[in-house]
């Protein structure tokens, strides 16, 4: 990595999730100065958040590897938590596809810890290159036509950017400068909770590690969702989802959210109101689920862009959020440094990031459509059966991002 020049633009990204991480690191890698802003107080700020990635080998994994961390990944992933089951409210395994399914590393998705990929990435990027405890509060574009933008961090640090790449998620605030596009409710609601792994490891929780196993366990019927993942350290997590009105609100005290758990779900398997009663009092997170239209594209603006979530949200069901959102961070980080150390002009520099811009939008595509079409499925009827057919033509929806 070369050291900062003055000749060299200001380059600034909001958000340190999977794609802006990867951006800084393919710009740092190649030469190129850039700063990463993150809300968050340090590296260590909810370090437990976050359930299993399946990273692919074109998208999620090249990231890596062309950032000089395969081996740091096969290092820390888990092929064995490939695996994942179908069962009905009943909690009976209904159908399972293993990692002995999987014919080639290229077509594997080994599972990583969102934790644990984070921290991947941040042992390889310098110190100084991450901001953290830096919320944007506002940005705004200079009129001198050189696509420069003011960013007001709510710490009253304020930065002037040459080039701002706006990772900053799905109530993206960099996003309004390029679209008008906002987050649109699936019809979705429900809950996120978990079991911590000493209370998962005890003897008589036996039945939900059973059930779940090593990877992903999704259970689905009557317009209902659970899937759940067992993490790298063994805690188990579980995404609780039926189909709702917006309003819909989990209570914020945790006996009264299980109450609400337990009635939506009653009638399902013994072991499932067990992880509802064992729960972790302060883990247990409204998780409504919103998306951003499947064909979004924007009218390419100087000086800024989105990636990853803030230009391309989904939901999970496609399994494919954090593997395009680290697409984009390295083909865009790879267009921006080849302009960079090319010299290019302002003009050349901007239509070079148009042109990526579309490729990108046109590959999110492709995702965000089966990502649509899956949650239709999810909660529609014939639930789990048309699952279990997809599952046997090993074609049905991943459930993890």
């Amino acid at each position: 990595m070369s050291s900062t020049s003055s000749a060299q633009p200001n380059i600034a990204i909001v958000g340190g999730g999977p794609a802006g991480l990867v951006a800084l690191l393919t710009l740092r890698n190649r030469g190129v100065h850039a700063t990463l802003y993150e809300r968050e107080a340090s590296r260590h700020a909810r370090a437990y958040m976050g359930g299993m990635l399946d990273l692919t080998w074109e998208e999620g994994q090249r990231a890596l590897r062309e950032n000089g961390l395969a081996e740091a990944f096969k290092a820390n992933s888990r092929l064995e938590a490939q695996e994942s089951r179908l069962c009905g409210k009943a909690g009976v395994v209904l159908a399972a596809r293993t990692e002995a399914d999987i014919p080639d590393e290229t077509k594997a998705r080994p599972e990583i810890d969102r934790r644990v990929l984070r921290e991947i990435m941040l042992a390889a990027t310098p110190q100084d290159a991450i901001k953290w405890g830096h919320s944007l509060a506002s940005v705004r574009p200079l009129e001198d036509g050189t696509g420069k933008h003011e960013l007001t961090f709510t710490n009253g640090a304020v930065v002037v950017s040459d080039y701002l790449i706006g990772a900053d998620g799905a109530n993206s605030r960099v996003r309004p400068l390029v679209s008008p596009a906002t987050p649109i409710y699936y019809g979705v609601n429900g809950a996120e909770i978990s079991v911590a792994p000493a209370v998962a490891e005890l003897p008589e929780n036996a039945d939900i590690r059973e059930a779940v196993g090593p990877g992903t366990c999704s259970c689905a019927e009557d317009g209902k969702v659970i899937s759940l993942q067992r993490n790298g350290d063994g805690r188990i997590r579980a995404y609780i989802w039926h189909r709702a009105p917006i309003d819909w609100r989990l209570p914020h005290e945790p006996q009264e959210a299980r109450r609400v758990l337990h009635e939506m779900y009653e009638g399902w398997a013994p072991w499932i109101h067990k992880m509802i009663d064992i729960c972790d009092d302060g883990a247990i997170y409204p998780r409504p689920l919103f998306y951003l239209p499947v064909d979004h594209r924007w009218a390419h603006k100087p000086g800024v862009t989105i990636i990853g979530d803030a230009a391309h949200l989904m939901s999970p069901y496609a399994g494919m959020g954090a593997n395009v959102a680290m697409y984009d961070g390295l083909e865009l980080g790879k267009v921006l440094a080849d302009a960079v150390l090319k010299g290019l002009s302002l003009e050349e520099r901007e239509a070079a990031i148009a042109v990526v811009e579309e490729k990108l939008c046109g590959k999110a595509q492709k995702f965000a459509e089966m990502s649509y079409q899956y949650v239709d499925i999810a909660f529609g009827p014939n639930v789990p059966q048309i699952f279990l057919d997809m599952f046997k033509d090993h074609d049905g929806p991943e459930q993890s991002n």
